[in-house]
């Protein structure tokens, strides 16, 4: 893992190639993940333009931040995007879940102005149930059962194989419950439906198809609101498509990069 100093704290990434043609592009993952949850396509897309993945304050080898949950959290959260991006050059910004809160505050915050954006089980609205927001908060066993509730049918996955929901799991866990609570009541603040019409590069959002907990309707209706959206669905998977079903999603991907060099 290489690392990057700013505002008092080290955040660490990994990156992949350094021969594509295309912009490189920075990978941000959701609540309670890491860089790994994109360890797919770390190995797989380096053919066509260097890819890097960050790990955000606080999740794995990143130092934390002192934040509230909330806009202060997603503030920091850009800030590790923004320093990330400029050590690798990043061209394309795809944040999942609430790594897309965190790409979308970037630039609608903090200046950032990527080539395009994509959101992959993400949306423009991140509310979180009320059940998940008290399981959350620790008490009688409370944090458990939030991983067990996240991984049941349709949330996280669809049908996963083993390891899959092992590796899902585990890295909730290793992050802890502090962390993930505080990543979770973020998403819960999060609202820009009326500021998605200030988006003028192209956007690409994608989930899967079986996606309960950012379902299809909401990347459609992030791509009907910016200026140049596109959206579609990944078969066979939930809102961790890049993980379950990571050859479909690659293949979506490496459609939108393609379109994206041809309009130059």
């Amino acid at each position: 893992m290489e690392t990057v100093s700013h505002h008092g704290r080290r955040t660490a990434y990994r990156v992949r190639g350094s021969d594509g043609d295309g912009a490189p592009a920075l990978f941000v993952h959701g609540s309670g993940g890491t860089h790994a949850v994109w360890k797919s396509q770390l190995a797989r897309l380096v053919g066509d333009r260097p890819v890097a993945a960050l790990d955000l304050s606080g999740h794995g080898e990143s130092e934390d931040v002192a934040t509230d949950a909330g806009p202060q959290t997603l503030d920091a959260y850009a800030q590790d995007v923004l320093a990330v991006a400029d050590a690798v050059d990043a061209g394309v910004l795809v944040g999942n879940s609430l790594g897309g809160a965190v790409a979308l505050t970037a630039v609608l915050d903090h200046g950032a102005s990527p080539d395009a954006l994509v959101l992959a089980g993400s949306g423009a609205k991140l509310a979180v149930l009320d059940d998940l927001r008290d399981w959350l908060a620790g008490e009688d066993g409370g944090f458990d059962r939030a991983v067990e509730f996240l991984h049941g049918d349709d949330l996280l996955l669809h049908d996963p194989a083993d390891r899959e929901l092992a590796f899902s799991k585990t890295a909730m866990r290793e992050c802890g419950r502090a962390v993930v609570e505080r990543d979770f009541l973020s998403c819960h603040t999060f609202d820009v439906r009326d500021r998605l019409g200030e988006l003028a590069m192209p956007v690409f959002a994608l989930t899967g198809e079986h996606d309960r907990l950012t379902p299809p309707e909401f990347h459609e209706y992030v791509a009907e609101h910016v200026q140049d959206g596109a959206w579609t669905t990944v078969e066979d998977a939930a809102h961790l498509s890049m993980l379950e079903a990571p050859e479909a999603f690659n293949a979506e991907l490496a459609g939108f990069f393609d379109d994206l060099e041809v309009s130059r």
